[in-house]
């Protein structure tokens, strides 16, 4: 296969995945003129209604996988848990953008944390927990308080277990599926940040970042940028994430989540091969956002810009908005420089991502001042949590 030869206008590009990254990524190529193929587990997916046509199909359905990919020019993804098995079955002639390599790692944690540690690269204290009998010599090892978290399937939170005390193991156990995790040291925060960054097939990086992130019982709930660390921590947090996309060899886009410390530490604390809801705020905060980008990338195209046109902030809109009744839509438009992004999910439920706000201003204070009052001002009455961090 020549990896190099650059995917076009008019080819088709197929999304493994149907939610609203895939969707962002559908309207980006929608607009410089490709086609898009979307495999999907949903017939109303989020990402089918950018999309020319729609595979839907459960995991792991060889005959489905086989006419899809048999239909595009490259193939990319939305998410991380993607079948090493269904990858196998695209045919040679096709790039397969991030390679199966990059998931094989990143969705699994115990291989995650050990591949970081491996590189020598800064994280958290942890210990392999394969088994309830694991559980305490990892506590002597790691301390407490410390985190246990699944090795996989967890996410916004799910999955883990703050343990404070010897006399909560059997709950933690049970609280992340009585099954493969790891136990990590519990960090004391100054914030938490993220970096993202593309790489194409010759190698060439372009970074985002760092964007800090805020959260609300563990689900993301504000990012801005620029985020108020030194630039120290600014260069340590782009710089862990250029390395990373090297050593996966990696076409894509990689995002980096990681802790700082009071300390001035920068620790990894996961890493996800695939566009991130932090970067939503490129889309109006950047030369090039992070959905072109990635289009870019695995197109074999040159990279866009990544320089900031505006200090920018985004606040996800979660299901919890619409109770006890649906947002009024038009108080947002009351707020100038601020983007309204739905997902057309048809069911709102609490903690579901159902879309976001993104605020553009002169500074980064105005921009989350902006971002927060335009969400309040659309749906009052709802109990929000408090940030984190």
């Amino acid at each position: 296969m020549n990896t190099s030869q650059p995917i076009l206008p008019g080819q088709t590009i197929g999304i493994y995945g149907g939610g609203q990254l895939g969707r962002m990524l559908a309207m980006v190529g929608r607009r410089c003129g490709y086609r898009i193929h979307v495999l999907s587990y949903e017939s109303d997916s989020p990402a089918s209604f950018f999309a020319d046509q729609v595979t839907v199909a459960p995991d792991g359905d060889e005959k489905a996988f086989r006419t899809f990919a048999e239909s595009i020019d490259v193939l990319t993804f939305e998410f991380e848990n993607v079948s090493s098995q269904s990858v196998q079955w695209v045919p040679e002639h096709v790039p397969i953008r991030p390679g199966a390599n990059v998931f094989w790692t990143t969705q699994d944690r115990i291989r995650e944390k050990t591949f970081l540690k491996n590189l020598g690269l800064p994280i958290p204290s942890f210990a392999v927990v394969n088994r309830f009998e694991d559980l305490q010599n990892a506590i002597e090892s790691v301390g407490m308080p410390s985190v246990l978290k699944c090795s996989s399937g967890g996410y916004d939170g799910k999955g883990q277990f703050l343990v404070k005390s010897i006399d909560q193991l059997d709950e933690a156990w049970h609280a992340v599926g009585a099954r493969p995790s790891t136990l990590e040291a519990f960090v004391d925060l100054e914030c938490e940040v993220s970096a993202i960054v593309a790489r194409d097939v010759f190698g060439t990086r372009a970074i985002y970042g760092p964007i800090q992130n805020r959260h609300a019982n563990h689900i993301l709930d504000l990012s801005f940028c620029p985020a108020k660390v030194s630039s120290e921590i600014a260069l340590k947090a782009c710089s862990i994430a250029g390395q990373l996309s090297a050593e996966f060899d990696l076409v894509g886009l990689l995002c980096v989540e990681l802790f700082v410390t009071r300390g001035g530490e920068v620790l990894v604390n996961e890493i996800a091969p695939r566009t991130h809801n932090s970067g939503h705020l490129t889309i109006e905060g950047f030369a090039t956002s992070q959905f072109e980008q990635q289009l870019r990338a695995v197109c074999g195209l040159p990279l866009g810009s990544t320089e900031q046109v505006r200090p920018s902030a985004m606040v996800n809109l979660l299901g919890d908005l619409w109770i006890p009744t649906e947002p009024d839509w038009k108080q947002q438009f009351h707020f100038p420089e601020t983007y309204l992004h739905l997902y057309d999910k048809p069911v709102p439920r609490i903690g579901r991502k159902m879309g976001h706000l993104t605020s553009c201003a002169a500074s980064v204070d105005e921009a989350i001042e902006k971002a927060l009052a335009a969400r309040h001002q659309m749906a009052p009455n709802t109990r929000s949590g408090n940030l984190e961090n």
